[in-house]
């Protein structure tokens, strides 16, 4: 089967293709998000633009005393405003010498797609249906901070950005940058003044302490990272000069953890070799440790709702489950430090509804079966969600 056939037969994966086809990169998503709309216009879905352009989905509840449910996707890829020409080899829908921009038009796909049978089925009893497509998530996450979340009336909010079907994540990773700078207070020659103990070597004082911070995992729970720290890069003096006691050094460190108080704990240890470094180089040396948060932490939560809900779906839908968290950063990060209309704290997952290799290069592709076994995932969900 060829491409065109494949998305004949199938009207979500010719809409995948579809959004696939229009480049959109960071902040150039505007043709995406005019034919979006102008879909949304055909099948008599509700919608709006923020002041940011993210688009705005809503299906009015058919049943008011069940609660409503929110799914995000970002509409923006990793790649430039080339086009993007699709092609079927095997089961694997890739684009020719790009990117595919699978991450994140299958979530978006699966969405709209949702909405569409959703929002013309008003016999369907259910809490109604909330849906965000963000724009710049691969580069700033400036759409999603651009959301007035305090319009939207959904507590659970399904991110439809991981790249296996069946994942759903729980947690992830803060990212916090470190930044230590370190001063001596005298310089000098290499040979005259070599022999004077006030003169010590930033270079080689920042490599003293800088051995004293842990590298790598931090705090692990059940074989999964929860807390780590890795070095950066180190900036001392200059290779080829050789003949000066240095008096500037600096080194970054970047710290991930999806437990605020394991963090909380390493910046302390950090901070503490700091201080005692200064205690012990007082008037010769000082150091000075500055964080810088980019991502705050997407903590788990103690309700199992979710979780429990969407693992016993998956396996009745005959596609396993994979509950757990991931040590890096997303749009549920945001969610998990946000709160609705109602003044509660948003509980998100990252969802996987396809599965999607090689993400973020030419090498990028999806297997189309995966995103039909997604859709039909994310309908038995939703159905048991409103039961």
């Amino acid at each position: 089967m060829d491409i065109k056939s494949l998305r004949n037969e199938n009207e979500l994966i010719d809409l995948f293709c579809n959004l696939a086809q229009i480049p959109s990169p960071s902040l150039g998503e505007e043709t995406l998000i005019n034919w979006i709309a102008d879909y949304c216009k055909n099948h008599n879905i509700n919608f709006e633009l923020d002041n940011y352009k993210n688009v705005i989905i809503k299906v009015a509840a058919t049943d008011s005393k069940k609660p409503s449910i929110l799914l995000s996707a970002h509409m923006d890829v990793v790649g430039d405003d080339s086009a993007v020409k699709i092609y079927l080899e095997d089961n694997l829908i890739k684009a020719e010498g790009r990117t595919l921009g699978a991450d994140d038009k299958v979530g978006v796909a699966n969405a709209l797609y949702f909405a569409s049978q959703l929002a013309n089925n008003k016999d369907y009893k259910h809490g109604g249906l909330e849906i965000i497509f963000t724009r710049d998530e691969e580069k700033g996450l400036t759409g999603i901070r651009n959301v007035d979340f305090s319009k939207l009336k959904s507590k659970y909010v399904l991110v439809l950005d991981s790249d296996t079907l069946g994942q759903l994540l729980t947690s992830g990773a803060s990212y916090t940058n470190v930044e230590i700078e370190l001063n001596t207070f005298k310089g000098g020659h290499s040979g005259i003044d070599i022999e004077d103990p006030t003169r010590e070597n930033a270079a080689k004082l920042l490599a003293d302490l800088i051995s004293e911070f842990p590298q790598g995992v931090f705090y692990s729970e059940n074989g999964k990272v929860v807390t780590s720290c890795n070095l950066g890069g180190i900036s001392a003096g200059k290779l080829d000069v050789t003949n000066i006691i240095n008096t500037h050094g600096e080194a970054t460190y970047s710290i991930r953890s999806s437990n605020v108080e394991k963090e909380i704990e390493l910046r302390n240890l950090m901070k503490f070799l700091v201080d005692e470094f200064n205690k012990e180089n007082a008037g010769i040396a000082q150091a000075k440790i500055t964080f810088e948060e980019h991502m705050p932490a997407f903590e788990k939560i103690d309700d199992d709702y979710i979780p429990l809900l969407f693992e016993a779906v998956a396996r009745k839908e005959g596609i396993t489950p994979e509950i757990s968290s991931f040590h890096a950063g997303a749009e549920t990060h945001i969610y998990a430090n946000r709160t609705n209309a109602n003044g509660e704290r948003f509980a998100p997952y990252l969802v996987g509804l396809a599965s999607v290799c090689n993400m973020h290069s030419q090498e990028e592709y999806v297997d189309y079966k995966t995103i039909i076994d997604g859709q039909r995932l994310l309908q038995a969900f939703f159905a048991a969600y409103n039961a």
